[in-house]
């Protein structure tokens, strides 16, 4: 007897169909929990981590480079006025607003009206 040569395609078929609708579900959760604000947010917390998002146009130390220098802004800013630029930008001075989320522009505000930003 010849063995059918359709069976094994038949059987890598059914798998891939099965692998797509587990993988698919998988995703479906995570969308879900992304959305409902389960995300990793473990880097939100950290300035450090979030100041790369400013080094290319304030420079790397913040001490300025096609934006202003950052070093002694909580000087000149209160930590609202801060956030508040980080959040909305300023279309005067070049500043894209929305770089960041709300959460992580107030860790921020807060650490660069502390001074530590020429740290």
């Amino acid at each position: 007897m010849k063995k059918n040569p359709i069976i094994p395609f038949a059987l890598i078929a059914v798998l891939g169909i099965i692998a797509m609708i587990i993988i698919s579900a998988v995703g479906v959760n995570e969308q879900d929990k992304i959305a409902n604000g389960g995300g990793e947010t473990e880097e939100a917390a950290d300035p450090q981590t979030l100041i790369q998002n400013c080094t290319g146009c304030h420079g790397g130390n913040l001490e300025g480079a096609t934006g202003p220098s950052l070093q002694n802004i909580g000087d000149t800013y209160s930590v609202e006025e801060i956030q508040e630029i980080i959040v909305n930008g300023r279309e005067d001075k070049g500043m894209p607003g929305g770089l960041v989320s709300n959460e992580e522009a107030a860790v921020l505000a807060e650490w660069l009206a502390e001074g530590q930003g020429g740290e």
